[in-house]
């Protein structure tokens, strides 16, 4: 039922879908308890208290676009589409080198490997839906021409390693909660998050250079301008140094449109079967 409804709602201008979004993150904030506490601790954690009229209305937006962004056709959406330090990214691809493209929760994520995908071949990690109905919706817009999925799991973990090492960019969501073993406790905005480590063992292992990429929602919607951006720091040290370098890179990404970060998202959440960090511990 969900795939009619998003083909419909697709065919709507993304000027009128960013509107209907806007709506809709309100009713969201004023219907639910629990997400207004989580959206509101989260940017004061940050330090973007301020920002929070503005992250409400962004976080319906980036819902109701998503019509648009999976099942509108690739040059209609790449039409809405510009690009911000392109040439960085090429710098590699003509080197032959492996790319990791790290893509936080910020602006509209989903538009990013689509439009590198229709440069270049991109591989990305997929973790299927909890719910069944949205998988068709998802794995139609991810699983599109060069832009291929590995799972979440040993077996994707390995099909990315192979794709760095024949010079290929892969491309990871840092900042979600990883599973038991998967990652190591570091700061994020101040406070302890579960942080996964395997972006920077993909990039040691292929020897690849990490770039930081986000897509900014452009008001009013007229689009979005997909930037690329340098990774600052080097991955040497512990594995827990090496995921607090990585969330210092995605705090001073978020902090360029800090009202495009996905804020209700359980950040901070202890996956089960990990011990919560020691109180007041830092990296």
């Amino acid at each position: 039922m969900l795939v009619p409804i998003f083909r419909a709602l697709s065919i709507l201008p993304l000027p009128i879908l960013h509107a209907l979004g806007s709506v809709l993150g309100w009713l969201v904030y004023l219907s639910s308890a629990s997400y207004r506490r989580r959206m509101r601790d989260n940017l004061r954690q940050a330090g973007y208290g301020q920002h929070l009229s503005a992250a409400i209305a962004e976080a319906g937006k980036s819902i109701v676009e998503l019509p648009f962004i999976w099942c509108a056709k690739p040059e209609r959406v790449s039409r809405h589409a510009s690009d911000e330090g392109w040439s960085l990214v090429q710098t590699e691809l003509d080197a032959g080198r492996g790319i990791v493209f790290l893509t936080p929760h910020l602006g509209c994520f989903e538009i990013v490997a689509q439009e590198i995908a229709l440069r270049t071949e991109l591989m990305v990690m997929y973790r299927p839906p909890k719910k069944a109905a949205l998988k068709p919706l998802i794995e139609g817009a991810r699983a599109r021409d060069n832009l291929l999925l590995a799972p979440a799991n040993m077996s994707g973990v390995r099909m990315l390693a192979k794709t760095l090492k024949k010079g290929k960019p892969i491309g990871l969501l840092p900042d979600q909660v990883p599973q038991e073993g998967e990652g190591v406790w570091a700061t994020f905005f101040g406070r302890q998050a579960y942080t996964m480590t395997l972006p920077a063992k993909l990039a040691q292992l292929g020897d690849a250079t990490i770039i930081v990429t986000y897509a900014e929602r452009l008001p009013g919607g007229r689009g979005y301008v997909i930037r690329f951006v340098p990774f600052e720091g080097t991955l040497d040290g512990s594995a827990a140094e090496q995921a607090q370098t990585i969330n210092h890179a995605m705090e001073r990404l978020i902090a360029r449109c800090p009202t495009q970060y996905f804020w209700s998202y359980n950040r901070y959440k202890v996956p089960a079967g990990i011990s919560a960090p020691a109180e007041g511990a830092s990296a």
